[in-house]
Parts: C-alpha cells; sequence; structure tokens
C-alpha cells in the first residue's frame, strides 16, 4: 500500500491529506470551456495562415509539394518537399533565414534515415520533407517573413536532374 507523501488529515482514508483546492479546479473548468469556446475561430485564423504560407510557397517554387494539400488536414501545419533541396540542408537553410522548421514528421523527430511515410506515399525519401508548424499567437508578419525566407531558399536550390 502506498505510504502518503504530506502527512496530516485523514482524507482519501490516510493517502491524502489537505482540501482539494475547489477554486483551481473551477478555475480550471472555466479555462478549458473558454478555450473550447474559441477552438473553432483560432483553427479558422490558423488554416487561413497555413493557406497563405502555401500560396507564398507556391508562388515562388511551383515544384514544391505540399503533402496533403487538397484533402482534409490539421489547420496548424504544413509538411512539403522542395524539389532539389534535401531535407537537412533545407532546415539549416530556414535556420540561418531565422525561420524554424523540422525536417519529418513529428512523430519522427531526432530518428535518422528514410520516411518510411514518404515511401508508402511513394515519394523518393531520400528528399525527405520539411514541416512548419503554426500556432494562435503566429502573425501575419511571421507567415511573410517564412514565405520570403522560402523564396530565398528556393531560388538558390540545384535544379532538379542537375549532377550532384
Amino acid at each position: 500500500m502506498p505510504k502518503p507523501l504530506i502527512h496530516g488529515g485523514g482524507q482519501e482514508k490516510g493517502h491524502r491529506s489537505g482540501t482539494e483546492n475547489s477554486l483551481a479546479v473551477i478555475g480550471f473548468g472555466a479555462a478549458a470551456a473558454a478555450a473550447v469556446a474559441e477552438l473553432d475561430d483560432r483553427s479558422a485564423h490558423v488554416e487561413k495562415l497555413r493557406e497563405r504560407l502555401e500560396r507564398g510557397m507556391r508562388d515562388a517554387a511551383p515544384d514544391v509539394v505540399i503533402y496533403g494539400e487538397h484533402s482534409a488536414r490539421v489547420p496548424n501545419t504544413t509538411f512539403f518537399t522542395l524539389p532539389g533541396l534535401k531535407a537537412e540542408t533545407g532546415q539549416i537553410a530556414f535556420d540561418l533565414e531565422g525561420v524554424a522548421l523540422s525536417a519529418g514528421s513529428a512523430c519522427s523527430s531526432g530518428k535518422v534515415g528514410e520516411s518510411h511515410v514518404l515511401v508508402a506515399m511513394g515519394r523518393d525519401p531520400k528528399l525527405g520533407a520539411l514541416r512548419i508548424s503554426l500556432g494562435f499567437a503566429t502573425t501575419e508578419e511571421e507567415i511573410d517573413r517564412a514565405i520570403i525566407a522560402f523564396s530565398r531558399i528556393a531560388a538558390r536550390r540545384k535544379p532538379a536532374g542537375a549532377a550532384a
């Protein structure tokens, strides 16, 4: 039988002492209700930002591959391959431009190797992919900076079919 960490009253058959913080429980409930009430509007706003980002990417590099582009998907993430640019090289280039992103998916973060997801989709896993995640606090100015960075990086990449 576990021993209590805090000694005192006999609540919970002696396993926990003290009185539950009812005000904190009520406050948490109110915060959760407010978050849910605003979720649809916030998600729609983030989706518009993602669409703006992807339009800018497409304008700068019409050959960019945006995964799930014509499918229902989460509003806060764009996952793409820029032909002629390896994911690791792209990640460094974006970092140097002041844009934080990730090579690969969130669930494979820190793993080295080819993406089994890209293989299953019939894509060249050696190219990899980059992921930009947006949040409720993401601004239009940040999207514009990301588009400018993308445009610069796309212009510098090795042309498709060029020798390594």
